[in-house]
C-alpha cells in the first residue's frame, strides 16, 4: 500500500536524494550534511509502526539497515552510527542513519536533527556521496 499524502511514499526529494532502492526499503541521503554520510531508510511499503511489518519484513528490513549502516561506515569510516526513529511528523517506517566523529558535531550526545546551514553540499558533491555509497554496497 502506498499513501500519497507521504514524502517516502511518493519519493519526494526536497530534502533527500535517493541513494538506492533495496530489498524492502529505500536509502536516502540528506541534503543537509552537517553529519557526513547522513542517510534515512525508509520502508517501501507504507507502515508507521514496526510492528506492523510481518516477521519476513522485519528480518529484511534489518538486513537493509546492517547492508547501509555498513556501506556507510565504508565510505565515511565514522567513529560511531547513530540510529533513530522517529515519525511524529513523517509517518512512516524509516530510521535515520547517522554518521558521528570524535570531536565532531554532537559528539557524545544525541545528533540534532534541525537543518544546519553550515551542512549544505553542492548538487556535485551530494552526487560524488552518494556514489561512495553506493560503492560499498
Amino acid at each position: 500500500m502506498k499513501d500519497q499524502n507521504c514524502r517516502y511514499c511518493t519519493r519526494t526529494t526536497d530534502i533527500v536524494e535517493i541513494v538506492a532502492d533495496l530489498e524492502v526499503s529505500t536509502l536516502y541521503i540528506t541534503k543537509d550534511q552537517a553529519y557526513r554520510g547522513r542517510c534515512i531508510l525508509a520502508l517501501k511499503e507504507h507502515k508507521t509502526e514496526v510492528f506492523q511489518l510481518s516477521k519476513t519484513e522485519v528480518e529484511a528490513f534489518g538486513r537493509d539497515m546492517a547492508k547501509a549502516s555498513k556501506a556507510i561506515y565504508d565510505a565515511f569510516s565514522p567513529d560511531k552510527i547513530n540510529y533513530a526513529a522517529y515519525g511524529d511528523g513523517y509517518p512512516h517506517v524509516h530510521f535515520h542513519l547517522v554518521p558521528k566523529y570524535k570531536g565532531g558535531k554532537s559528539w557524545g550526545g544525541p545528533f540534532d536533527l534541525a537543518a544546519d546551514p553550515s551542512g549544505a553540499v553542492s548538487p556535485e558533491e551530494l552526487n560524488k556521496l552518494i556514489e561512495q555509497i553506493k560503492s560499498k554496497l
